[in-house]
Parts: C-alpha cells; structure tokens; sequence
C-alpha cells in the first residue's frame, strides 16, 4: 500500500484524536499510533497561502504554523533504559510537508512495501539515516518537507520543544505530523499547540472565503427581507397564515446569515471559535432548515389552500421536523463546532447517512402530496390556484433536478481529490446548498407575496370557485340541454361544497 495514501487515511481516520479550537490546535496528552515502522501523531492539515507583504494584505501578511509548549511525555520503562548521563536517549520528530510533496517522505527497498523510517537496507541505497524520517528533497524548494528534531536527554521522562515558527512561501495544503522511529517511544504522549495562520488572519484556507460569502447572503436576505416586509405591512389585513411562516423564515435566514459572518469575523481576527457562538449559529441555521422544509411539505399539501389544516397528518409532520433537527444539528455541530481542519473526519460521513435519508424521504413525501393537490385542483377547476402550483411545482422540480446534479458532482470533486489540493475551490461545495435555499425562497416569496388578491389563494369550503371563462362560456350557451346541463353542474357544487370539509378529513386518514 501506498506510504502517502496511508498517511493520507490516517489522518482522516485521526482528526477526531485532535482537539482543535479555531486555527489554534490544541493537543492534549495525545498517544501516538503505530503506522507501518513508525508512531505517528497528525498535528492537522489547513491550506494555507503564501506569505504576503504587508500593503498587500489588511493584516500583518504573513502566513506561518508556530509550535508552542510543546512537550512530550515518554513511559517510565522507556526512560529507565538510559542513564542520566547519556546526552541523546530519544528522537521525536515534527515533519510538515505539503500535499504534493506527499511522496518525498519515506521511501521502499528494492521495490517494495515503503517505510516512514529509515531501515539499514534503505541507509545503504538511499543514504537516510538509520531511525529518522526518510525525506527527499522537494523539486521546487530543497529545503521542503521540514523536519525539526526534538531529543530526549537522559533517563528523564519529559522533554519540550523550542518555540519555533515555520514561515509559508508558496500556496499549498499542508500537513504536520510528529514522528517516533524509535520503537523504545511506543507509548509516548504529547501536550502543547500549534498556530496557524494565513496571510489576511486565522481563517483555514478553505474557510477564508466563506466570510465574504456570508455578507453577500446577508446583504441578499436584507433586501429581501425589505421587500417581503413592506408588502407584508401594506396588506397586513389580507395576510394568510402561510405567509406568516414564510415571514419567520426569511428573519431566521437573515438571523443565521449574520451570525455566520460573525463567527468566521471573530475567528479570523483572533484565532479562536467559541463554542458557545458556533453552536448557537449552528442551532439557528438547523432551525431555518428544518422550518424551510416543513413550509415547502405544507406547502404541497395544499394548507391554506385547499386543506384548512393539516389533520391526522400534523402529528407525523411535526416528528418528522423534530428528526430532521435533530440530524441536522448532530451533523453540523460535528462539521463546524470546534472544527478548523481542512479535512472531514469520519464521524461527519456517519452522521451525513440519516440526513440524506431524511431529504430523500421529504422529497418523496413533497412531490406525492404536490401530486395529489394538483389532481384536487384540477377536479375542482380552480384556475388561479392551479396556475400558482403549477409554477411552484416546476420550480420544485428545477431544484431538484439541481440538487442530483450538484451532489454528482461534489462526489466526483471529493472522489478525484483525496488529498484535498483542490482546497481553494472546496468552500463552493457547501455554500451551493445555501444558495439554492435561497433561491426556492425568493421563488415561494414570489408566488405567495402578500397583495389585495391573497385571500383568494385561501381556503374556502364553499368549492363554487371561478371557472376559466372559456368553461364558463361554454356551460352558459344558450341550448336546453346545456341548461339543464349547468343547473346539475350547479347542483353537483353544491353537495360539494357541503360534503368539501368531510372529503378532506377522509383523505388525512387515508394519508
């Protein structure tokens, strides 16, 4: 198997083992693992651009990874082998390297199974020294991978790292991991931190543009909020309950916008993401999801429309809402809280599974209920309504179509890239979704904009609707069969308006 592919797993398997608090990660006792010949503790993984002159930049410009109180904790057993007088009884070994470099650490003899540390057929073929990491000069820059020695001395149990900062001058994805070749230092543990940082503050590479990204959206659901608003106030009389809801959407869309760009702000300028901020934007934006889809489910069912409620299925709406929450918030509080990396770990891949499910689901339950208003509509030749859900079906359909589409090619995006050297670009993937939310919004803001005419998109049991006037036309034609024919039809309506409210109640149960 492949060394890089393998430091490449063991650094998505291990992101969790890292306690990471914004750009500062944060190591807390943490064992190293064995991998291959080696014991191996990732230190992270951000994209990170290249050092820039301070004109150019609205911070200091400069793009570095600092080592800080790092101190490393050896066994007692390990220690007790050596003498206090020895000068070197030990050798751990802090490699950064970037993506594309992944090969020039470790190396394989005659062909076969690489190795992270230097063995003695590899000392006489390739020169390494026995018991340290195996590092090939990069092509562009000699003086990459870095490798910083840290000893330990005698029979002492401890020993720290200087303080060190490793500046950045080319744009790259970079890796850090500590290295043990020494299989005495099995056990070994480390405490400490690192700093890193990109040439405009604190933000990972590929959350550097997202702060941007959330003061467009900002902007965006302010001035539609504006509009929706100052219709809402001006027709405040013919108001429809489902407008109401579409109302509490757009401010908990704005509400989420504003706290996203606040904690990217806050995290960019000092390095740190408080929990308690990224949880509470988290909550807000599970929220605004769960809402924004229980309003399209309604929606489609017709509430307001041709339903006055929603009846036995109200009940089986609301607990698929509180699943769907409850999977978004556990898949967003393990994406973003606490989170800095430039890598997904895999509790995130677990915890994506319930929430696709549940997407799937809603979307099959939406087009079913959408399916069936539509065939009531047309039984009952409301015209207006017909045209409104019409239109909204195609616009549902769009967004799914999109959605297919996208999700094909984030698979593609993330399957061709594994190493994540495609890290400038990878901040589109997620921002698509935010997008599309807010495009079916405006869509639905459209066809629901609060007017003198709302009511007539309300429900009424009297089921004696307008007619096109074509039909009408024709049903008034003077020929006596053709008025018998309109006083039946009229007859007919009204049953139907009688028996409207019961039929409803029959299909809930039925649903």
């Amino acid at each position: 198997m492949d060394l890089a592919y393998r430091i490449s797993m063991f650094l998505l398997l291990s992101t969790a083992l890292t306690t990471t608090n914004a750009s500062i990660h944060i190591y807390r006792n943490q064992l190293f693992n064995e991998v291959g010949n080696a014991y191996l503790l990732p230190g992270g993984s951000e994209g990170l651009a290249a050092s820039l002159s301070s004109e150019k930049s609205v911070s200091d410009g400069r793009s570095f990874i600092r080592f800080e109180n790092i101190t490393f904790w050896r066994t007692q057993a390990a220690a007790d082998g050596h003498s206090d007088e020895e000068h070197s009884t030990g050798l751990i070994q802090a490699v950064i390297f970037e993506a594309a470099d992944r090969n020039n650490i470790g190396g394989s003899a005659y062909g076969g199974q690489r190795s992270i540390c230097c063995t003695p057929d590899l000392a006489k073929l390739e020169g390494c020294k026995q018991g340290e990491v195996i590092r090939i000069p990069s092509a562009t820059d000699s003086n990459w991978p870095i490798v910083l020695n840290i000893h330990f001395g005698g029979n002492y149990l401890s020993t720290s790292m200087d303080k060190t900062e490793v500046p950045i001058t080319k744009t790259g994805m970079y890796n850090l991991f500590f290295i043990a070749c020494d299989p005495k230092l099995k056990g070994t543990t480390m405490s400490g931190k690192t700093v890193w940082k990109n040439p405009d503050g604190y933000l990972p590479g590929r959350m550097a543009p997202l702060m941007k990204f959330y003061v467009y959206m900002t902007i965006a659901y302010l001035l539609l909020s504006i509009i929706w608003f100052s219709q809402y106030v001006r027709f405040w009389k013919d108001i429809l309950l489902l407008q109401h809801c579409i109302t509490a959407v757009i401010g908990l869309g704005l509400f989420e916008m504003i706290l996203w760009y606040l904690d990217y702000s806050n995290f960019n300028s000092s390095g740190m993401r408080p929990v308690v901020l990224t949880s509470w934007v988290v909550t807000v934006g599970a929220i605004r999801k769960t809402l924004a889809r229980l309003l399209i489910l309604s929606v489609s069912m017709g509430y307001g429309v041709v339903r006055p409620t929603l009846g036995g299925l109200t009940s089986k709406v609301l607990l698929l809402g509180a699943t769907y929450f409850l999977a978004s918030e556990l898949l967003d509080i393990t994406e973003y809280v606490g989170t800095i990396n430039d890598v997904s770990g895999r509790a995130r891949l677990f915890l994506v599974l319930p929430d696709a499910f549940l997407d799937a689901f809603l979307i099959l339950w939406i087009f079913t209920s959408l399916s069936k208003t539509l065939e009531q509509l047309q039984v009952k030749r409301t015209s207006a309504k017909l045209d409104l859900y019409r239109k909204f079906s195609n616009a549902l359909a769009v967004a799914v179509i999109a959605s297919v589409g996208w999700i094909t090619f984030e698979v593609y995006f993330k399957a061709t890239d594994p190493f994540n050297e495609r890290w400038q670009s990878a901040w589109i993937i997620t921002t698509f979704w935010d997008i599309l939310s807010f495009a079916l919004l405006c869509v639905i803001c459209y066809l629901w904009a609060p007017s003198q005419s709302s009511q007539r998109y309300a429900y009424s049991g009297d089921v004696r609707e307008e007619f096109d006037e074509e039909e009408a036309q024709s049903l008034t034609r003077g020929q006596s069969d053709g008025d018998v024919g309109l006083v039946k039809q009229e007859r007919n309506n009204g049953n139907a308006g009688v028996s409207d409210h019961e039929d409803d109640m029959e299909e809930d149960k039925r649903e």
